[in-house]
């Protein structure tokens, strides 16, 4: 299988992912035997809360600081002390310091809702394909809603892809009043591109949660969180019908990597030139939680 290229919107340039399971990974999806364990155990639900269990077991600590060094991460940004996460669980989900990862100001602005790599479709109507040409998920089954469906056929979407080493609470986008979040259930494929491009509809099967956000210039908004193979659980934090301002906490994902989407009614946003362009590539950009993702129209 081919390398995962990504652009880093910091670095201005165009990189090559490190995964994290790499190895298992392409195994699992490009073999004959790793497609049948994939059918057989490891896309079920039992399989990821047993690996979420075996994350918290205290004796996964020595995993935290080589996963650190190997990864780059820079525990700076870490509110608590390496040394003090009781299991790697507890160091997947971690919270940051507010100042290392500021939300944009603009007050026309929306951001993004969480670190990774991210793909837009301006027109959900007009969309030939994610990762691959040719090949999207039906609205309608992904909000297991059609009159839903119906009503933002023709808006906009961003898909943000979280890795494993990446910083895994996920954010509101924009300032709103939420509703409660409407659990959606389902199997827990990989949703790594090495999946996603021979399987788009896994978006559409896989575990998953929506809210609704009104705010005063995006309209209706929805959030939804997609678990994935190995993810413990997709835990909200926020309180149902307390407004919130653009960058606060949602909720985290425990162990595993994981996707939000965010989509907007039609005519709603403008999303960023950098984050557009590379979309139209198949190609996701990355970018981190509170960044400017894109302004209302």
């Amino acid at each position: 299988m081919d390398e995962i290229v990504y652009y880093d919107r910091y670095r201005d340039e165009a990189c090559v992912e490190k995964i994290y399971g790499d190895k298992a990974l392409r195994w699992t999806y490009g073999t004959l035997g790793g497609r049948i364990s994939l059918s057989v155990l490891v896309k079920r639900a039992l399989f990821s809360h047993w690996y979420g269990w075996k994350m918290d077991r205290p004796s996964t600590r020595k995993k935290i600081a080589p996963f650190i060094k190997n990864y780059e991460l820079d525990a700076s940004e870490f509110v608590r002390d390496v040394d003090d996460f009781a299991n790697f669980n507890e160091f997947f989900f971690r919270e940051l310091k507010p100042e290392a990862r500021p939300i944009d100001p603009d007050a026309s602005s929306i951001v993004f809702p969480a670190d990774g790599r991210h793909l837009c479709v301006p027109d959900l109507s007009r969309c030939e394909g994610l990762f691959v040409k040719g090949e999207m998920f039906d609205l309608a089954t992904l909000l297991d809603d059609k009159h839903l469906a119906d009503q933002y056929a023709q808006g906009s979407l961003l898909l943000s892809r979280l890795c494993p080493v990446d910083y895994h609470r996920f954010h509101f986008p924009i300032a709103g009043v939420p509703s409660a979040t409407r659990l959606v259930n389902g199997p827990l494929y990989s949703v790594n591109p090495i999946a996603l491009c021979q399987n788009i509809h896994i978006l559409t099967t896989n575990k998953r949660c929506l809210t609704k956000l009104e705010t005063e210039s995006f309209g209706q908004v929805l959030v939804m969180e997609i678990g994935a193979t190995c993810v413990g659980g997709i835990c909200q934090t926020y309180s149902e019908g307390a407004k919130v301002a653009k960058g606060n906490e949602k909720g985290y994902f425990r162990f595993g990597g994981s996707s939000t989407i965010t989509i907007f009614e039609p005519g709603r946003i403008q999303f960023d030139q950098d984050l557009v362009d590379n979309s139209q590539q198949n190609r996701e950009l990355y970018a981190r939680v509170g960044d400017h993702m894109g302004t209302s129209v």
